[in-house]
């Protein structure tokens, strides 16, 4: 039970830090700009509604993709690891990067889905991280258990999110835009140590899965 439990915590916080709502409050606003409040929500609902469904079908095919691929697990965490380094030195060194918004109303595309579920909300720091964390379920007895964990943090993940998104207005007048970078290079910085936290254990995981050192 306490593995499932880390594995939930685990899973809740990293998804959280990439997902990193503040971040989204800028174009979010921009989308939603001259829309009522009833408006914002149900964008707010569409964005969060979209992102959960990447992450639940990632989280099922993730790892058929994988071995249709014949990529090892550790692999996966080495350079989900590297991906999420990365995305955590570019919030913590230039976390004013703004997303391009599409303007007018040509486009088809519904602005729930692009720009803000992808690749805003999920991009490739959050599909490595599903990835990632499906890897670490390895006992089928504890299986299914893990998987609920798994679908509860993502769910969870999707609800916070989604709080923030409808109180945007609220939020970017208490802490404003100097709060928000504050609060990005923070996020930065953790989700960095997260990356380098995978490609440790992913290397070790590779060196014994080639008999470089001994297993457990």
């Amino acid at each position: 039970m306490k593995q499932q439990l880390m594995l939930f915590v685990g899973t809740f916080t990293t998804l959280l830090a990439i997902i990193n709502p503040l971040e989204a409050l800028p174009v979010f606003l921009k989308l939603a700009e001259g829309q009522d409040a009833a408006s914002q929500r149900r964008l707010a609902r569409r964005s969060c509604i979209y992102a959960g469904l990447l992450a639940l079908f990632f989280l099922v095919f993730g790892n058929l993709m994988l071995r249709i691929f014949g990529v090892p697990l550790s692999m996966v965490r080495i350079v989900g690891g590297i991906i999420l380094m990365k995305i955590g030195f570019d919030l913590y060194s230039s976390p004013s990067q703004v997303v391009s918004v599409p303007s007018g109303d040509g486009g088809k595309v519904d602005p729930a889905f692009v720009p803000l579920a992808m690749p805003i909300m999920f991009g490739p720091g959050a599909i490595a991280t599903i990835i990632g964390m499906t890897s670490l379920v390895k006992q089928s007895e504890i299986k299914l258990l893990a998987l609920a964990g798994l679908v509860l943090a993502i769910v969870l993940t999707m609800w916070v999110t989604y709080l923030v998104l409808a109180s945007a207005k609220r939020i970017m007048r208490r802490i404003g835009p100097i709060g928000v970078d504050a609060a990005t290079r923070i996020v930065g910085f953790f989700v960095s140590a997260i990356g380098i936290g995978l490609v440790f254990h992913g290397v070790i995981e590779a060196l014994r899965m080639y008999g470089v050192i001994a297993a457990k």
